[in-house]
């Protein structure tokens, strides 16, 4: 506020003179001075926003729980004492972990077409079908087909709703939060797992699926009431709507013109989209960006790594039970993702992707080499001519073998919550983010289930290849790829990916159209035409 009372206080002689020399008359300059003190003095109240935000983004907290489900529950299934129609072996586990992702990537394939056919709270809304149908078919489940059908399905509305929800996010928030908002999906995701984490300490599995079908059911009766995004009512030619829409968002003493003629200019300067359009920059460079943060974050290993946490700390030999080690570790990534969220509009995107690259390099490398390393063991003990005889000896040397597995023990958990806490800084909320920021609106709907679809492919690929990868190598292997990944992720960061934070939507895609600018430049006919 201060900052719009400074620029219009200080900018009132420039424009007087700039409309002297293009011949403007008084009245339309008064006009337009009278429009940005007003815009200057609007109230933005942010209540209704936030509540449209939380009705979204419940959909999310059923994706991070549905996402881990089968962390606490394959090592039921496994067991020698589980149900013999239900019971697994390592390709079945390997199925169950990864078909979630395959169910995802035909999830963001649907809302490539539903984000634009019925607009993104619809297609919200439609993804609480498959996620209760998924539910329902893994409680009551008697054979293993039911396992992996309901877990391909909670999938499919998991890809749905990463692909529509942080585009309604971008579309109904104002730059001011849009940065903390678009860590929303990302902060109830890790929410939701935590939640799953800490019912399957003391929940039967088959509970735990009857548990995730509410967030579900109360996101579709919140949305109910919630507005759809003005910008999609503003494409539609629904003007009145759309500024209805955005004054019910904002407060009702806001000044809605400027950022409603914003809107329908970015909307007026797009074209329909043919194949030959997608060769200049205004569309395939963020595209590309999109696709590819979406490919790297999963290639950094953070879909297997939280399907199968339980499994591999047991494999890993921690010194905490798996179950309350998973616990912690879901702790660790909602801190983690709530600083992000608090510091996303104040420190900038890319040095939280710094941050980010740079944490889970060094967790992963420590991890690569941990569990490469193999402790040799203890070799006769010479013979003791000292005064403490060899009974002491041999107590000590046992002593000090067992802080050393101790010590050992802690290393895979303390930098699995490195790695996690370093993903949930910056490559877990912002690719969300960035992804809606980035795309042009004529093509935000469909890229944004093309990334979600890639992004899920990339995840089922890497998730059903890292049960035999460990089986047959050990986790040296995978953790050894994921550390090269987060090399290429800070790669990519430092050349690729533009500086979106405090920018509007339509700044941003005004940086592609131009190549390098963000400013908006107005012509004066533009500008006596408002």
């Amino acid at each position: 506020m201060v900052l719009s009372l400074f620029y219009f206080r200080y900018s009132k002689p420039l424009q007087k003179r700039t409309f002297k020399l293009t011949g403007c008359k008084m009245d339309e300059e008064t006009a337009l001075l009278k429009e940005r003190a007003t815009s200057a003095g609007s109230q933005i109240r942010n209540s209704r926003l936030f509540l449209a935000v939380f009705s979204a983004v419940l959909g999310n907290f059923n994706f991070g729980y549905s996402l881990v489900y089968s962390s606490p529950v394959l090592p039921k299934l496994k067991s020698p004492d589980a149900d013999p129609r239900l019971r697994m072996d390592t390709e079945q586990a390997a199925w169950f972990g990864s078909i979630y992702s395959l169910g995802a990537a035909a999830g963001g394939l649907g809302a490539m077409m539903l984000n634009d056919l019925i607009g993104r709270k619809l297609s919200i809304m439609t993804s609480a079908v498959p996620s209760t149908l998924g539910y329902m078919l893994l409680a009551g489940a008697v054979d293993l087909w039911m396992l992996h059908f309901g877990r391909f399905l909670t999938g499919v509305a998991a890809g749905m709703t990463a692909a529509s929800i942080p585009v309604y996010i971008s579309e109904i928030s104002h730059k001011g939060v849009r940065g903390a908002l678009g860590s929303c999906p990302q902060v109830t995701a890790v929410f939701g797992s935590l939640t799953l984490y800490a019912l399957g300490l003391v929940v039967p599995w088959r509970w735990l699926a009857v548990a995730g079908a509410v967030p579900a059911i109360l996101m579709v009766v919140l949305l109910t009431f919630m507005p759809s995004s003005p910008r999609r009512l503003l494409s539609l030619g629904r003007q009145q709507h759309a500024e209805k829409v955005l004054r019910w968002l904002r407060g009702n003493h806001y000044n809605t013109h400027s950022e409603l003629r914003d809107i329908q200019e970015s909307i007026d300067s797009q074209k329909t989209v043919k194949w030959s359009h997608l060769a200049t920059p205004i569309y395939y460079k963020p595209i590309l960006i999109s696709v590819m943060m979406r490919f790297l974050q999963q290639m950094t290993g953070i879909t297997p790594v939280l399907v199968y946490l339980e499994p591999i700390f047991a494999k890993s030999q921690v010194s905490i039970e798996p179950r309350y080690d998973a616990a912690i570790v879901g702790a660790v990534r909602l801190f983690s993702v709530a600083i992000a969220a608090f510091l996303m509009d104040k420190a900038g995107r890319k040095a939280l992707l710094y941050t980010s690259s740079m944490l889970m390099f060094l967790a992963s490398l420590t991890l690569a080499v941990a569990s490469h390393t193999t402790t040799c063991p203890p070799g006769p003990s010479p013979p003791n001519h000292t005064v403490l005889g060899y009974g002491t000896h041999e107590d000590m040397a046992v002593a000090f073998q067992s802080s050393q597995q101790t010590a050992a023990g802690l290393i895979p958990l303390v930098f699995t919550v490195v790695f996690i806490f370093g993903y949930a800084m910056g490559w877990g909320p912002i690719t969300w983010l960035l992804m809606s920021e980035v795309l042009p609106l004529v093509v935000r709907g469909k890229a944004s289930g093309l990334c979600v679809t890639v992004s899920w492919l990339t995840a089922f690929a890497l998730t059903h290849a890292f049960t035999h990868l460990v089986d047959s190598y050990g986790l040296y292997v995978p953790y050894l790829i994921f550390t090269v990944v987060c090399v290429f992720c800070l790669l990519f960061n430092a050349v690729c990916i533009p500086e979106t934070g405090g920018r509007s939507l339509e700044e941003i895609e005004n940086y592609f159209r131009t190549g390098r600018s963000f400013t908006i430049t107005r012509s004066a006919s533009t500008l006596q035409s408002h």
